[in-house]
């Protein structure tokens, strides 16, 4: 299994101080207290603005031209104009977030030296960066001509929703059990390796069937990916049986695999009768007062692609995650949220355990922290991360040329910690 390679380089080059567990080193925001209301931020530019296309005003291709450097801003922010999406409706009336913002002045320290947030932007291929703390906006900026009013891509940020969309259906009588099969909700996965696995090892990266996501155009995620976008070929369900092979027993062994989020997504959808989009929408888009609608890329046979490819505003991840902050706050059941944010110690989704440092919870990232904190996160450098103590989250897209990329990744992880020692031990006192 080769998943988040360069993160797990963490385990060795994050330096936080009294935050990671097991670490000794220092990484600390400092600076005045937010003072004054403020309005979003925007740049044209950014770090390297020219070869990602500022010239040409930041070109939309095709989506074989997606991962194109030329092309990327404009694609991850414009994904719904190149592969069909459903929209996932938001309510008539948004929830409100309140500004304190300041220039951003906070400090962290990062290999030996004391950054500011202004320096990160103007090292990394940030798009947006938003910083909230209990329904008060404290800092977003926007770089490469991008707009508080666009849409940006989640890439795998998606799978914690499905999650959580997993946690209201058994509330609700739809899924019995997380012990429950795949096949036990969808027949057409009778008999398939995946179909025989439960819910409970889907939702922890455990099924054990050998499915390759290494994002290097030669691996299963790649061929699954392309033939899902193919109206003639079979349809998810039976795309889904070309893996046979059991290499660990379920429930054993972490394996990343957006194929057990997918497989999630189809049975989300047979338990409900409903699109995902919808459910998405019905369950907790409009309960949590999003500002715009999202949209959901589809495959070619007009299904969501569950692990992969929402897009939203910067400002509704924000939403989400105080969501999850407020573990669930009266939309998700607040049980579901405590257990699918959090890694049982000494088990093989624990962290420095599932990986050398992130562990697992169901479809969610576990960081190792002190406290409960955890994360979710899209290739190219999409993340959220949530405090929940203070009720601070951190929603950050971007355009990095490579699926996981090294150091930028540890930085926005030092960055992170850095704004929970200063804001977040503030506010929780």
């Amino acid at each position: 299994m080769t998943f988040l390679s360069a993160l797990y380089r963490l385990s060795a080059a994050v330096a936080v101080c009294g935050l990671i567990t097991g670490s000794g080193a220092k990484a600390e925001v400092s600076g005045a207290a937010p003072a004054k209301p403020c309005e979003p931020s925007f740049s044209k530019s950014g770090p390297d603005a020219e070869a990602y296309g500022a010239g040409r005003n930041y070109p939309l291709g095709t989506i074989a031209d997606r991962t194109k450097q030329d092309y990327m801003v404009a694609t991850f922010s414009n994904f719904d104009r190149l592969l069909p999406a459903h929209v996932v409706n938001p309510p008539d009336a948004p929830s409100s977030l309140a500004r304190a913002c300041d220039s951003g002045g906070w400090r962290y320290e990062f290999e030996g030296e004391r950054r500011t947030i202004d320096q990160y932007l103007a090292r990394h291929p940030t798009t947006g960066l938003l910083i909230v703390r209990d329904s008060t906006i404290l800092f977003e900026r926007y770089q490469y001509g991008r707009r508080d009013t666009d849409r940006l891509l989640s890439n795998s940020m998606v799978k914690t929703m499905v999650a959580m969309l997993v946690g209201i259906a058994i509330k609700e009588g739809k899924i019995r059990s997380i012990n429950d099969l795949a096949q036990d909700y969808v027949p057409e996965m009778k008999g398939s390796a995946y179909g025989q696995t439960s819910l409970r090892a889907l939702l922890t990266m455990s099924a054990g069937i050998e499915f390759s996501e290494r994002y290097d155009g030669t691996d299963d995620a790649f061929a699954f990916s392309r033939d899902l976008r193919r109206s003639d070929l079979p349809n998810a369900a039976n795309l889904l049986r070309r893996y046979s092979t059991r290499a660990a027993p379920p429930e054993t062994k972490f394996a990343y695999a957006g194929s057990q989020t997918e497989t999630l997504g189809l049975v989300l959808m047979a338990a409900t009768g409903k699109r995902l989009a919808d459910y998405l929408s019905e369950k907790i888009w409009k309960p949590m007062g999003a500002e715009d609608e999202a949209s959901w890329t589809v495959d070619g046979h007009n299904q969501e692609q569950a692990f992969c490819c929402l897009a939203a505003r910067l400002r509704d991840y924000a939403r989400f995650g105080l969501l999850l902050a407020r573990n669930g706050g009266g939309v998700i059941p607040e049980s579901w949220v405590i257990e699918a944010t959090t890694a049982p110690e000494g088990s093989f989704r624990a962290p420095r355990v599932a990986t050398p440092f992130y562990g697992y919870g169901y479809q969610t990232w576990i960081m190792p922290a002190k406290r409960r904190m955890f994360a979710m996160l899209g290739t190219n450098g999409q993340a959220i991360f949530v405090d929940p103590a203070s009720k601070l989250v951190l929603v950050h897209t971007a355009v990095r040329l490579k699926p996981r990329q090294d150091p930028a990744a540890r930085e926005l992880t030092a960055l992170w910690f850095g704004l929970v020692r200063e804001l977040g031990v503030s506010a929780a006192r």
